[in-house]
């Protein structure tokens, strides 16, 4: 026969363990808030069930009154975990007030007017309303999918409830499922519960784990000094665009910037104020850019913007308008402000290029040398028309041409 006292030791000694993981997770990563809930819902649970046990020591209701706060505050905490995880606001309000109707219901029909269905009824509802307003959240796509954390916490919550429920029925057709009775009943129950709340803090640590990797990735993919696109992250935005414009047939536009002059300030004024440069073209940048446009850097001072669904004559007019803005930029520069001028290269997705990204940042290199060649400050556009005077195969018209 299950012995109830001994699985409910087992219930606080795992729960522990959890609190203790998940303290070494918010210890580990400080700005990961729904760990500091998990691990409060762990501790705030374990203490609610040793204070229920001192029940085998002292003859009074006090100490079960106790454990049924530290239970209902666990299953808040780990549903605040759940929403904080997701960004959301918590809503305070509405579980401060179930839990102290849920508590006060245990208390009336406890010392008041001493009901047992009833009171297992408001505990029911402590313990299961928290958790249903997490599931929602659990359910929802996130980046189109749900994770593997999200539905085995989902599937463990839904099961519990089903249990909180099963309960509240067993009790209301004279059954009785309390920890007062004892009976094998409750022993069966606390141990599928013991067992299902370890499975949901496994689907927590799923859930942040999948967070962790996608940072990991995201980190993967950008510039560690400007927070744009890296190298790789855009030749993988190109073979997207590529493949798509082949199947559909319409293009895009691709930007090849390089800042003028580039080494001499990293030579004149230091590496710092080279940086800072980058930064704050970088800024200006992104203020011309439209939503769905991607700023990468290449390398060094190089940049190339994908311009989606973009014509060579839209392509010219948002390089216009990069070019613009560091002209301005630069006019306003006094005393020690350092101007930024830049030349650029356009040039556009076309069926010769197919699924090679390579030959459209080619002919975007292409149009940026002839820029650069015509003065620099300036952009010029990648024309494969063949030239009416005698020039190299290729030829790059000028950007007047878009003027």
């Amino acid at each position: 026969m299950l012995n109830v006292p001994t699985l409910w030791t087992v219930f606080v000694v795992n729960f522990m363990a959890l609190g203790l993981i998940w303290a070494y997770v918010t210890h580990s990563y400080p700005k990961f808030e729904a760990a500091r809930f998990w691990m409060a819902s762990a501790f705030v649970g374990a203490t609610g069930a040793i204070t229920a046990l001192i029940r085998l020591f002292v003859e009074s209701p006090v100490p079960l009154l106790f454990g049924a706060v530290g239970i209902i505050m666990a299953s808040c905490f780990a549903a605040v975990g759940i929403q904080r995880f997701y960004g959301r606001p918590v809503p305070w309000r509405a579980m401060a007030a179930v839990g102290i109707v849920s508590l006060a219901g245990v208390v009336f029909f406890r010392i008041v007017y001493d009901h047992m269905q009833l009171r297992m009824l408001s505990y029911t509802l402590g313990q299961g309303f928290p958790l249903l307003l997490a599931l929602r959240l659990l359910l929802s796509p996130q980046d189109g999918r749900v994770s593997p954390g999200a539905w085995l916490s989902s599937i463990v919550i839904i099961t519990i409830i089903a249990i909180f429920v099963a309960r509240a029925v067993g009790n209301a057709l004279g059954g009785d499922f309390s920890a007062v009775a004892g009976s094998q009943g409750h022993a069966v129950m606390v141990l599928a519960l013991l067992f299902l709340s370890m499975t949901l803090n496994f689907g927590f640590l799923l859930m942040a784990m999948d967070r962790l990797r996608n940072e990991v990735a995201d980190l993967a993919l950008l510039d560690d000094l400007t927070g744009v696109a890296n190298r790789r992250h855009l030749l993988q935005r190109l073979s997207e665009e590529c493949a798509r414009s082949e199947r559909s047939g319409e293009p895009f536009s691709l930007l090849v910037i390089d800042l003028d002059g580039f080494k001499t300030i990293n030579d004149t004024h230091g590496h710092a104020a080279g940086d800072a440069c980058l930064q704050h073209f970088t800024l200006m940048a992104q203020t011309r850019l439209r939503p769905g446009d991607m700023l990468a850097r290449t390398g060094g001072d190089e940049f190339c913007v994908v311009l989606p669904s973009s014509s060579l004559r839209e392509g010219a007019a948002i390089a216009r308008r990069v070019l613009e803005v560091c002209r301005q930029d630069a006019a306003v520069c006094t005393g020690k402000d350092i101007p930024i001028a830049i030349s650029i290269g356009v040039a556009e997705w076309d069926r010769s290029i197919g699924q090679f990204p390579d030959r459209l940042i080619a002919h975007a290199d292409h149009a940026l040398y002839a820029a650069k060649k015509n003065g620099k400050n300036d952009f010029a556009v990648y024309d494969p028309a063949p030239p009416l005077s005698p020039e190299p195969p290729g030829s790059v018209e000028a950007a007047r041409k878009f003027a």
